[in-house]
């Protein structure tokens, strides 16, 4: 069953002050950079420009995303050319920074992270900690894309609000990671109709087809479970790619009828399978009753544990993560097919007091998928990262000669909530989509 959706209210309530048919570019490791910069102290620290070398690491997730996906960027400044302005020491969260990462390759521009309230004390003087900075970015074209540490800026809030500003000079960075985004997958759309769902032995059932491959050859097949049968028939696509054929059945352990382009089955390119029975009319000896037993294919399904998510609260000037947890998002693929299922999901911006809103992609979720003991399929949970209104991948299992199973996926969620956002309750929806 495709598009299936499911509606959770992420409610991050008290954000107080607070022939014979079978059916059968990996991401560069991110790389520490020097780099030349330009820094400004604040001015009340009478200090001139500093020039010097600065060190980070770009990195991102998912690793190898494709066309339409939010990536989540993650900046590393593991050195920076300067230090703290002033003679008094900084007490602990007290340094807020930002920064741009230049990207290059199919995609150019510039994303925009910034970071927690989170460095240890640091003395009058002393150098800044290494900080992380994260933001988030959609891809838009297939191809390598290349990440470079940009200019940046620490911010201190400790008896005066200071910024220290760090500009590239002979930019831009050294690329710090390269990945390469895929071409963005669409839905199949193909369709497959019988003319009825049983028959006698040696009966001709009626197929319809639809949205096929223009021209395409289509093979029409009888399976037996996952398996082929000896009854099989062709047809031609025409303009609209629909076809219509005539398959005769005749093998007894019959199940279903599929149709699929190409010289093998492949569910990218396929449709069905359609139940189809055929009727055992082998005449019963005298005295003998036959006894007849069936499995009835289902569908795909999920349900929630519930529709509420209460998520911690975070202090007003403090900001920072509220988290909680996802509701429990049950999945049940009793199609008794060879297709896999994708859960995906995608976010609201934040609505609070007086019209304030936190965004989308301030939403960062860590997946987890589990299957139920006895499963044919492995589940395997998406990729840690913000969620965004593009969406992210909850869980997935792939496509194989036979599928099915339940399935529990589950997820920690964290609300990245700035400092001075006003005080109230911040709603967002996150619908989830099983196809």
């Amino acid at each position: 069953m495709r598009g299936r959706r499911l509606a959770a209210v992420l409610g991050a309530a008290a954000l107080m002050v607070g022939g014979g048919a079978v059916l059968a570019a990996p991401a560069q490791a991110a790389t520490a950079v020097d780099f030349q910069t330009h820094c400004i102290p604040p001015a009340v620290a009478g200090l001139p420009p500093i020039d010097g070398v600065s060190n980070a690491t770009v990195s991102v997730a998912p690793a190898n995303p494709k066309v339409g996906d939010t990536v989540t960027v993650t900046y590393t400044l593991t050195k920076a050319a300067a230090s703290n302005p002033t003679d008094i020491a900084l007490p602990a969260d007290v340094v807020t920074p930002r920064a741009n990462v230049v990207l290059g390759g199919v995609q150019t521009g510039a994303v925009a992270v910034t970071g927690p309230k989170s460095n240890p004390p640091i003395p009058g003087k002393g150098s800044f900690p290494p900080l992380v900075m994260t933001g988030t970015f959609v891809v838009t074209a297939p191809g390598a894309i290349t990440l470079s540490p940009g200019d940046y800026t620490i911010h201190t809030s400790y008896i005066l609000e200071l910024d220290t500003v760090c500009t590239v000079t002979d930019g831009p960075a050294p690329v710090s990671e390269t990945v390469t985004a895929s071409p963005a997958t669409t839905p199949n759309p193909r369709t497959l109709a019988l003319g009825s769902a049983q028959g006698d032995p040696g009966t001709a059932v009626a197929v319809a087809g639809g949205h096929f491959t223009a021209g395409a050859t289509v093979t029409v097949l009888a399976i037996a479970g996952s398996n082929p049968t000896a009854d099989m028939t062709s047809a031609t696509a025409d303009a609209q790619g629909g076809f219509t054929a005539s398959l005769v059945v005749n093998d007894l352990a019959t199940t279903g009828i599929v149709a699929f382009e190409g010289a093998s089955y492949d569910p990218a390119t396929a449709a069905g399978p359609a139940a189809y029975k055929v009727n055992d009319n082998t005449p019963i000896p005298p005295g003998s009753q036959k006894l007849n037993a069936s499995v009835t294919a289902g569908t795909l399904s999920m349900t929630q544990a519930g529709d509420t998510v209460e998520m911690t609260p975070v202090n007003f000037g403090d900001g920072g993560a509220s988290t909680g947890a996802l509701q429990t998002v049950t999945v049940k693929d009793f199609r008794g097919g060879a297709a896999g299922w994708s859960l995906t999901g995608a976010v609201t911006d934040f609505k609070g007091p007086g019209g304030a809103a936190i965004g989308a992609d301030k939403l960062s979720w860590t997946p987890s998928c589990t299957a139920k003991a006895g499963s044919l399929s492995v589940c395997a949970a998406g990729s840690p990262g913000a969620v965004g209104t593009a969406g992210a991948t909850l869980a997935t299992t792939p496509n194989g000669t036979v599928t099915g199973g339940e399935f529990t996926a589950d997820a920690g969620l964290s609300l990245n909530v700035p400092a001075y956002s006003g005080p109230g309750t911040y709603s967002g929806v996150l619908t989830l989509t099983l196809t």
